[in-house]
């Protein structure tokens, strides 16, 4: 697929990818885990939801993850997950992480880090070999966007509820009024156990940022900070 402006989410499927272009045309696919590099290769920005610039040892978190965690709230906050170790993602089983994850940073992961340890893999060894994707494909996270995009507040409920469903796409409209359409088609191609109808609706705030903050995007925290591979620890969005 090729598109100026990506967003990818991940999905049962693999990764479920919005493509926008310049004049609001618009496109969807699922790509397997280990194409995301060719594909972000095709786009001029690519914002992804999964943690880029990994910890190699230390107890402190990252900033952005704590200024995320900051702006976001109680009620939306929990959606940023503690970041695993990078050692940890090549473990055998979850009870191996749980251990290298303890030796490193001197705490546990959770289940749900370890379910997406292959997706987190595969995002870290793309960018540490193929620096073309540097400033192209780029952490970002829903809550954070739709966050921005609302005037710096929270979305009032769960994304898995029919009411912060109707939130997200009410917000979604203003900014992409083909955003009913690309969730209907979206449905319609692929069944619910390939992709999820919240997986389309963070993809698809993923990709309108990238689109409408091309050249003047944001992030947290300001200035980055950067891991031992020297990639950026930061989550970028827009902000109208």
């Amino acid at each position: 697929m090729e598109s100026g402006y990506l967003g990818i989410d991940g999905c049962p499927g693999g990764w479920f990818c919005v493509g926008l272009d310049a004049d609001a045309g618009w496109s969807v696919s699922v790509i397997a885990t280990d194409l995301v590099g060719s594909v972000a290769a095709t786009a001029t920005a690519a914002f992804i939801d999964i943690p880029i610039g990994l910890p190699d040892r230390g107890a402190e978190e990252r900033l952005c993850d704590r200024e995320a965690r900051s702006k976001l709230g109680r009620g939306r906050g929990s959606s940023v997950f503690p970041v695993p170790a990078r050692a940890s993602l090549q473990a055998r089983d979850f009870a191996e992480a749980l251990a290298i994850n303890r030796q490193c940073t001197g705490r546990g992961i959770s289940k749900q880090s370890w379910l997406i340890a292959p997706k987190i893999r595969v995002v870290d060894d793309v960018l540490r070999t193929d620096r073309r994707l540097h400033g192209v494909l780029r952490e970002s996270h829903p809550e954070i966007c739709f966050w921005a995009l609302n005037s710096a507040k929270p979305m009032r409920h769960n994304k898995k509820t029919p009411e912060g469903h109707q939130e997200r796409m009410a917000l979604l409209r203003q900014f992409f009024p083909a955003a009913n359409t690309l969730f209907e088609e979206a449905t319609k191609r692929y069944r619910r156990k390939e992709v999820a109808g919240d997986d389309i609706v963070d993809a698809l705030v993923l990709a309108i940022s990238a689109r409408l903050g091309a050249g003047r995007y944001r992030s947290l925290p300001a200035d980055a900070q950067r891991d031992a591979a020297g990639l950026p620890m930061e989550m970028v969005f827009f902000a109208p």
